[in-house]
Parts: C-alpha cells; structure tokens; sequence
C-alpha cells in the first residue's frame, strides 16, 4: 500500500501539450511505475530466504539478521508519509526520481557488503529511498489516469503487492543458490535504471504532472524523526533484551527512550501548524481498527516467513532454492486470500471478516507450534503456513477497506499513508517481537543444535496468542457494516 499524495485525490487534467487528451504514454509509464514497486515490494520478503547464508558469510547472528529485516522496513514505514508531503512539496517526478535513485545505490551497496554494518546501513538507506518513491509513483499513477481507466490502473496497482510477495521468496531461492546472496540485491540495479531514465523521458513535460502542487510545503522533520526514532529504539530494545535479558540497562533504556519519543511525537504533532498525522483522525474507530489489524498482520506474516526460514534451512537443512520452493504456495495463498477478501467484505462486511481471518491465523499458528526436528515440511510446515497466509491475505484488504470506510475526500491520502505506515512498521516490529521469543534457536551450528527447536515453539505459540487477542479487538474496532462501493477501489499490498 502507498500513500497518496494531497494533490493526487483531485482529477487534474494536464495542462500543455496533454491539455485536450489524456497522457500518450500513460499505459507504458503504468507498466514502468508498477515494476519499480514490484521491487519495493519484493524486497520485503526477497531477504527472509537469504538469511542463513548471509548470517554464515558475514559473520551476523539472531540479533544482526533481525536488523537486516527490521531496517529496511522500519525506515520504509516512518518516512512513508514525509515522502508523500514531499512529492506535493518539490514535485512527483522529482520525489521519484530522488527515492529510485537513492534505492537504487543502496542496492549495490547491499549487494557489495563486506560486514554486517555495512549491509544494515544500507539496508537502512534502501529504506529511506523507498519511502520517498512509493508515494510518489502512486501519486503518478492517480494523476495520469481519469475516470474508469484509474480505477483499472489501481487495479493493477494493487495486484503488484501480492505478486512482489509470491516472485520475492522465489527469486531469493535462486539467486542465493546460485549467483549468489548478492544478487538478491543486485537484480535491482537493471531494473531501477530502466525506470529511472524511463520514466522521465516518457512523462515529458507535462507540467501538472512535474511540478509542485503547492500542497503541504512546509515539512514536519521533526514529527518524522521521533516517528522514526520511536519504533526504532523499541526495536533496538528488543534486539537487546534478547542477548542480554530486559534487566539489563541496554534493553531497558532504549524501551523508556521509545515511550518519550512517541510522546514527543504527539507533542509535535499538536503543535505544528502543518503536521505529519493530524491527530484528530484517530477519533475515527474505523481507522484505528484497520490501522491495528494492518499493523498486527503485517508483522505476524513477515514474522513467519523469517521464522520458517531459519526452521526449514538450518533444523531441516534445506538448501536456499528449495526453501523458496517451499514458500512459494504460501505466498500464493496471500494473493488468494486478498483477492477472496474483497468478496468475502462487501457480503458479510469487515467486522465477521476480519475476526475470522485473525482466528484461522491463530490455528494456523498453532499447527506450527508442533514443529521439531522430525517434522516433515510439506505435511506439518506448509499446512499451517499456507492457512495463516491465506487468512493474512484476507485480513489486509479487510484492514485497509476498514480504515478508509467513510473517510472524507480530504483525508484520503492521510489515512492511506497511516494503513501503510502501520504495514512497514508491523513487518519491522513483528520480526523483532518474534526473533526476541525465538532466541538461541534463530542461531546456527551448534548454538542453535544446543538450542534446538524450543524457540520456535514459543515464537509460534505468542504468533497465536497475538492473532486471537487482534481477533477480540477486531471485533470491538472493526466497522459493523458493509463498504459503500460508491466510494471505488482502495489500494493495498
């Protein structure tokens, strides 16, 4: 999911040259906007297959790998909606442009990692560009389609999301059992200079589409810094307590510095006269409940697929490619359960919808807790695996239908931007939650044999926990009706 833009939410009509028509190389610049996503996307899951081997080459242990994760989409989530204002502040083009640029470098800089650090601060710099693309290519793609052929581009928009899942965990298996972990970064080096040089000679100079808006020029730095700073020394915290305990003073003090920094955050937020989040939308139900259960789902999936990487390669051995092979199905379930989802919500509405889709997670979840080192991937694995994805699948578009439900024109872009911040963050906030409960048995060779298999059990066990518990609040938050399918298509991973 991105956000949108201020600026996108009108129906501009080009000026200049596109005056009388709509853009020559609208359906092309479509084509190359989705493919720049589609990796953004990817790289989300791309990573979890890797892992293992790039724990082994650099040295990075349960901690480290869980930063390799945790960065890209920390920084991704936080800066989500500064990238928005800034795409109404200096232009779209210019906004996407920038962001692919700076992706586009981190990549190869991912890809030529000696050390740990090095690979998580550029997995951290990835992060940032992506924040400063996605929101602009989806403010391109709003603005160069009108009518009923933007509905049909948001379609496709959206179908990129599920794909970006499904292709991410395969091509991780090829790539790391082939050229090389590397490439899993590198393969975004081809694809970000075709849309960087694309894009740009395509679009022309169709000045509505270039230039500023005007809208939100003035930048709340400070409100995206303690957005950012918030969840990351939460996160930090985590990573700590689980090498040293949470009675130590490096696990405890930086939870303490998360609860000031979000109270800063609201602080700013009340003060500034163009805020990042104006906090008065959050008086909306619909939109804390579909912002909780994007940000519960988000992180209980990305959770699982780090957790049954580390399971499937280093307690079954399994080689990289056969991992991807087996997470296959299951993100295909994803894109499965999305696509049930729209059905499932316009007859039964979100509030039936997303409790059971949060109940059939928690026994999926459940079936995994079973796992030790005899387990059989395709028969006690991937059944359990593939249910809570397919449930997961459901519960984002309930979730992201839900926040936006009844949201004035206005606020549309706002709100879209808070369901993807709570995506991005959940996904980062998830896998340090559940790599903290796994502990030890994240780690290979004989730490991990030492370990064994308890960790996992107790990571799926709190994976169920949590997925009942978001069931009891979905069911208390969750819109009672039906979407008004007057108000048209929703965008969402």
């Amino acid at each position: 999911m991105s956000h949108v833009p201020e600026s996108a939410h009108s129906d501009p009509h080009p000026h200049g040259s596109c005056s009388s028509a709509e853009h020559p190389h609208r359906w092309r610049l479509l084509a190359l906007l989705c493919l720049a996503q589609f990796m953004l996307i990817a790289d989300v899951t791309v990573i979890n297959v890797a892992l293992p081997t790039i724990g082994d080459d650099l040295d990075l242990g349960g901690s480290g790998l869980t930063w390799v994760v945790t960065a890209y989409t920390l920084f991704f989530g936080s800066l989500l909606l500064l990238g928005g204002r800034l795409a109404d502040a200096i232009g779209k083009l210019r906004s996407f442009v920038a962001g692919l640029t700076v992706f586009t470098a981190a990549s190869i800089a991912s890809g030529l990692a000696v050390s740990g650090e090095m690979l998580i601060a550029a997995r951290s710099a990835q992060g940032i560009g992506a924040a400063l693309m996605s929101p602009a290519a989806m403010a391109l793609v709003t603005a160069l389609f009108h009518g009923p052929d933007r509905n049909k581009a948001l379609g496709v928009w959206a179908a990129i999301g599920g794909a970006g899942s499904a292709v991410g965990v395969l091509l991780g298996g090829v790539f790391v059992s082939g050229p090389g972990w590397e490439w899993v970064f590198f393969i975004n080096v081809p694809v970000g200079l075709v849309a960087l040089f694309g894009v740009p000679a395509l679009l022309g100079n169709s000045r509505s589409l270039v230039a500023p808006s005007g809208v939100g020029s003035s930048l709340d730095l400070v409100g995206a810094l303690t957005l950012t700073a918030a969840p990351g020394l939460l996160i930090y915290g985590l990573v700590r307590a689980r090498d040293h305990g949470f009675d130590a003073p490096g696990a405890w003090l930086p939870l303490i510095g998360a609860v000031l920094a979000a109270a800063v955050f609201v602080a700013v937020e009340r003060r500034v006269r163009e805020p990042l989040v104006r906090l008065a939308l959050f008086a909306r139900r619909s939109l804390v409940g579909g912002s909780v259960v994007m940000l519960a789902a988000s992180g209980l999936l990305i959770a699982t697929f780090f957790l049954s990487s580390f399971y499937v390669q280093h307690v079954l051995g399994f080689s990289a490619l056969k991992t991807g092979l087996v997470f296959l199905p299951v993100a295909v379930a994803i894109t499965l359960g999305a696509h049930a989802a729209s059905h499932l919500v316009a007859r039964l509405g979100w509030r039936p919808v997303g409790v059971i889709a949060f109940a059939l997670t928690a026994a999926g979840a459940a079936v995994l807790t079973r796992l030790d080192a005899g387990s059989g991937v395709w028969t006690d694995l991937v059944p359990g695996f593939a249910l809570l994805s397919l449930a997961l699948g459901t519960a984002f578009v309930c979730a992201t239908t839900a926040a936006m439900n009844g949201m004035p024109h206005e606020d549309m872009g706002l709100a879209s931007g808070l369901v993807s911040t709570s995506h991005e963050l959940g996904a980062a906030l998830g896998v340090a939650v559940i790599s903290t409960i796994a502990g030890a048995s994240l780690e290979g060779g004989r730490a991990g044999a030492a370990a064994g298999t308890g960790g996992f059990d107790n990571a799926f066990t709190a994976c169920a926990i949590i997925a009942a518990a978001v069931a009891a609040v979905g069911a208390l938050l969750l819109p009672a009706g039906r979407p008004d399918p007057a108000q048209g298509p929703v965008v969402a991973h």
